[in-house]
């Protein structure tokens, strides 16, 4: 949406809105932008979760885990996880196939003692961020902003 847009529906005027996004982006709070693909009309038509154990906890087992991972295209997530694992792997695929060769690539792996995966059925909901909850003080800028 647009700067505009935005000022519109928060109710200020646009440059102080200008302002306010642009310190949330500086503070780390706006991360960045995305666009909200449809996967399976590019291509990717299935969705899994793999429950990864590793043989070991020590710092650089988890590391080098985490990233050999990220550097796989079709890895979407990585979470270190308490109970039941060690990460939770959000991954896509192409086909059964694609899906059985990321299963072995995850079982091969260095130090990976156990793999689960669940493929999903379908998606009901799927937010990106966390939500928003009006301040308990309003976000005031120094400036007037």
């Amino acid at each position: 949406m647009t700067n505009v847009e935005l000022a519109r529906r928060v109710g200020i005027s646009a440059p102080p809105c200008l302002r306010r996004v642009r310190r949330l982006e500086e503070d780390g709070l706006i991360r960045g932008y995305h666009a909200d693909t449809d996967a399976a009309l590019l291509g990717w038509t299935i969705t899994l979760f793999a429950l990864i154990g590793l043989d070991s906890q020590k710092e650089t087992v988890l590391s080098a885990f985490e990233t050999q991972v990220a550097e796989w295209p079709e890895v979407r997530e990585c979470h270190m996880i308490r109970g039941g694992g060690d990460f939770l792997v959000r991954l896509v695929a192409r086909d059964a196939a694609h899906e059985n060769q990321l299963t072995r690539r995850l079982t091969e792996s260095p130090h990976v003692s156990r793999v689960q995966t669940l493929q999903t059925i379908r998606t009901s909901l799927s937010r990106a961020g966390v939500p928003v909850q009006p301040l308990a003080q309003p976000f005031d800028n120094p400036d007037g902003a």
